[in-house]
């Protein structure tokens, strides 16, 4: 078929889309806890369907929550929407999560309450990423008017708790079965200039550290577990880094930022311990954001870092206990940049765009491993820019926002024509 007629019907559509951005933007869907989610869902499922297209709305089940987030969390209902135009067995999906992070200090606007200036708009979730939503739910409007024309099924789902993990959003949604996408794209802010076609991994743990309390004033009575437990971060640092520094991805010409080429390490971002100052400390732990090249495996870098510990502890006192408790996991992902989708998504953007976006490793992590390890070919291509998410006075480009819905219309009728 001939693009311009998506691309002008998307146009005749903009005014539509800024509105219902605006009002997505103002309702405070914060995570954590997870206000508001019932509100935002059904928000966009009454203006869906008023558009004539089908919405349903699955509440993830309490226990779900509870068992990865705790139960003051899971007191906060979470909701997956799903909407679809056309028919068939081939199913493109467009993933946008509508949790926001809190605003937090330094804004110059009110957070919730959206403002438009100079083409862009400002609120917390404008570009991480209602934006996306919004493209997203431009283009299912403008294939509803083509939906003749389509062989397939073009979808956007909606979930909770990206900002959270995701497995309670996402995972979810793949696990209970409510979708089973052929191909998955994360609107999530690349900026209309490059595709994320994979991002690195992570894998996060507690290194803690167990003595003996004493009281202050006689500490030969007590084995400071501080003392063990910084020598031992200060070896991380010594000893650790310098290692994974002689790592490089064979992928490295991909990876957006060349520092990402590499494993890192992040030392020491949350610490715990000690009772009182006058007390001889029993307990000491520093964290590791350890980030994962796309070579390495979740499980083989918690074993280099067991056997770190295991290595650099043996001249402690034998009283000094020593353990790792992983807490999170998420391996890295990689999608061939000549791909079938990746290839379509970079000439649907010549079509609708007149650019080229270029093939990126994301330095930080996505939703997209939900759906590799499935299987599933999924990127990531959305609204920027990427550098304001989780910042005071958050904006995203309208304009760039129309473009991704054009991208995302033409897209669908590639794929599923």
């Amino acid at each position: 078929m001939e693009f311009e007629r998506l691309v002008k019907r998307v146009d005749e559509l903009r005014e539509w889309c800024t509105k219902l951005l605006e009002r997505m933007v103002s309702v405070p869907t914060v995570n954590p806890p997870g206000t508001n989610f019932e509100e935002f869902v059904n928000l966009v499922a009454e203006e869906l369907r008023s558009m004539g297209i089908d919405a349903s709305i699955h509440r993830v089940p309490r226990e779900v929550v509870e068992k990865v987030h705790g139960s003051e969390i899971a007191s906060y209902p979470r909701y997956v929407l799903i909407a679809r135009v056309g028919s068939g067995s081939k199913v493109l999906q467009i993933n946008g999560h509508y949790d926001v992070v809190p605003p937090g200090d330094g804004w110059t606007k009110d957070p919730f309450k959206p403002v438009i200036e100079n083409g862009r708009l400002y609120g917390r979730g404008s570009v991480d990423m209602k934006g996306g939503i919004a493209s997203a739910l431009t283009a299912l409007a403008t294939l509803k008017d083509f939906e003749k024309e389509l062989n397939g099924v073009f979808e956007v789902a909606l979930v909770p708790d990206e900002e959270i993990g995701g497995e309670s959003g996402t995972g979810y949604m793949l696990d209970a079965g409510l979708s089973r996408p052929s191909y998955a794209i994360i609107a999530e802010p690349s900026g209309v200039d490059q595709v994320w076609i994979g991002h690195r991994g992570a894998v996060w743990c507690y290194v803690e550290v167990r003595g003996r309390q004493a009281h202050g004033s006689t500490p030969w009575l007590g084995i400071n577990a501080f003392r063990y437990g910084t020598e031992l971060a200060r070896r991380f640092f010594e000893r650790y880094l310098p290692m994974l520094e002689q790592r490089r991805s064979r992928y490295a010409e991909l990876y957006e930022d060349p520092n990402a080429a590499m494993p890192t390490a992040n030392i020491g971002g949350e610490i715990r311990g000690g009772a009182k100052i006058n007390i001889v400390p029993a307990f000491f732990s520093f964290s590791i954001d350890r980030r994962l090249i796309i070579e390495e495996k979740p499980e083989e870098v918690e074993e280099e870092i067991r056997r770190f510990v295991e290595e650099n502890t043996k001249d402690f006192p034998p009283e000094v206990k020593v353990s790792v408790r992983f807490v999170g996991r998420m391996p890295p992902t990689f999608v061939d940049p000549k791909s079938e989708l990746v290839r379509n998504l970079i000439d649907a953007a010549k079509n609708a765009l007149g650019l080229e976006p270029l093939p990126r490793i994301c330095t930080g992590g996505l939703d997209l491993w939900f759906y590799t390890t499935r299987g599933i070919p999924c990127i990531t291509y959305g609204p920027g820019p990427r550098d304001t998410p989780h910042m005071a006075d958050e904006y995203v480009e309208l304009e760039q926002v129309y473009g991704v819905a054009k991208v995302f219309a033409i897209l669908g009728i590639k794929l599923l024509s």
